[in-house]
């Protein structure tokens, strides 16, 4: 199986993965885990932001991901390309909880960046052909 196809599933988790830190407080109540209260401000904030962020950016890397392989994107760029936003979403993370909103911007765009590539990886590195 590609190593694109393994990005996906490591992009589907990374959101649920994002949040978990903020839950770890012992006042986080499971039985309300939506309380907006409880993620209000703080590092708790911003892990929710991540955890948000995460499943927005999600399609637009799927999407991708699948295009570029119906419609013959270089296997081995694109397995780059999805190692390299799975990288940058990772770092996006980091960033979100760290309070580095800069970093965190420039990070996004480079995720951007790459899932537009994938997109486009059949117009610009087309599969050999047989």
């Amino acid at each position: 199986m590609p190593i694109a196809y393994w990005c996906l599933l490591a992009a589907a988790l990374l959101p649920i993965l994002s949040v978990f830190p903020g839950k770890l407080d012992r006042s986080f109540d499971n039985a309300r885990p939506r309380d907006p209260d409880y993620w209000r401000s703080g590092f708790r904030a911003r892990a929710r932001g991540a955890m948000e962020n995460g499943f927005e950016a999600f399609p637009l890397f799927a999407v991708a991901v699948l295009v570029a392989a119906i419609q013959g994107g270089a296997q081995a760029t694109v397995d780059a390309l999805a190692l390299g936003w799975v990288g940058a979403r990772i770092g996006y993370v980091l960033a979100y909880w760290a309070d580095r909103a800069t970093l965190r911007s420039i990070l996004w765009v480079v995720a951007l960046a790459l899932a537009i590539a994938i997109f486009l990886t059949p117009i610009w590195a087309p599969a050999a052909s047989g």
